[in-house]
């Protein structure tokens, strides 16, 4: 058995701990069911039932079965292609979407999607589980990712995003007022030392983390914010944000539970990227439509 732990976050405070379990651990609902009543799940070492509401610094441990070996199959999904050639696409990934299989999220994923569109003709480098994934983004978070078709596209994305020359560009709801109308957060991400699901700003086995931001607009309670990344760490923005006192809008993990703004999951999406042709050399720019639920959370937000 595989057993894993994570501590709650201000964000998580009153939320159901079914509800808490599926999202924190990416699993289905119903499968956070059936280990809390199995007795599998304990909160500070105690069953509890699924109806519990969570408290902020409270410890989820739970026992998972030894992961399954995956296999990734074509799926009919819609998914929206806004750029497509023989070597690669440019793909505007809904929230709520899982980018590749996983133990929680064994299909339904955009790799299901990918593999029905490409009729399987995607690059082979991240092995069977992840074909043609070049850089992912959050379950969450929406917007653009880039998709290699064959092995040499993603060679030559690769190493773009190695010595940082992609251009990528999100848009945020953050809690609080900056100080500054733009600014910089330069500091180390690697894996939390006591939860390895959840990645914190440390010295030890960490990677440089640059993230760039821009102040857009501003509430009461919020500010809208452009972020430029310049490295690509896993939850590098929500990390970065929550580490100079401003978690983004809705983060269960890394936030706080005043800025919720009764969202599911971070306001966060990847709006721009530019990046070079890895076969023709021509340089290409996109830019995707602000999503509905951002716009929305703009509105609640004041902004």
């Amino acid at each position: 058995m595989n057993e894993y732990t994570i501590t709650t976050a201000d964000a998580a405070e009153k939320l159901r701990l079914d509800a808490a379990v599926a999202r924190f651990f990416d699993i289905s609902r119903s499968r956070a069911q059936e280990l809390i009543a199995s007795g599998a799940l304990l909160v500070d070492g105690r069953v509890k039932e699924k109806k519990y509401l969570l408290s902020a610094g409270e410890t989820i441990s739970v026992e998972l079965p030894p992961e399954k070996e995956l296999e990734a199959v074509p799926q009919n999904i819609p998914i929206d292609i806004i750029y497509e050639d023989d070597y690669l696409l440019v793909v505007d990934k809904p929230r709520g979407m899982v980018v590749h299989p996983a133990p929680g999220n064994p299909d339904n994923t955009l790799v299901n999607a990918l593999l029905y569109h490409c009729k399987g003709r995607l690059s082979s480098i991240n092995g069977v589980i992840r074909p043609g994934i070049v850089h992912r983004i959050d379950k969450d978070t929406s917007g653009l990712l880039i998709v290699a078709k064959t092995d040499e596209a993603h060679k030559g994305l690769a190493e773009q995003i190695a010595v940082h020359s992609f251009e990528r560009k999100y848009e945020a709801i953050v809690g609080g007022h900056l100080r500054e109308p733009n600014g910089t957060v330069c500091a180390p991400i690697g894996r939390h030392k006591t939860d390895r699901k959840r990645m914190a700003v440390t010295e030890h086995n960490s990677k440089e983390a640059t993230t760039h931001w821009r102040v857009l607009a501003e509430s009461d309670k919020y500010t809208h914010l452009e972020l430029v990344l310049e490295t690509g760490r896993t939850h590098q923005i929500r990390v970065h944000m929550a580490y100079i006192g401003h978690p983004v809008a809705g983060d269960t993990v890394y936030g706080n539970v005043r800025y919720g703004l009764a969202m599911e999951g971070q306001c966060l999406f990847a709006k721009y990227i530019s990046f070079v042709h890895p076969i023709t050399g021509k340089t290409l720019s996109f830019e995707a439509a602000r999503p509905a639920y951002f716009s929305d959370a703009l509105r609640r937000a004041g902004l």
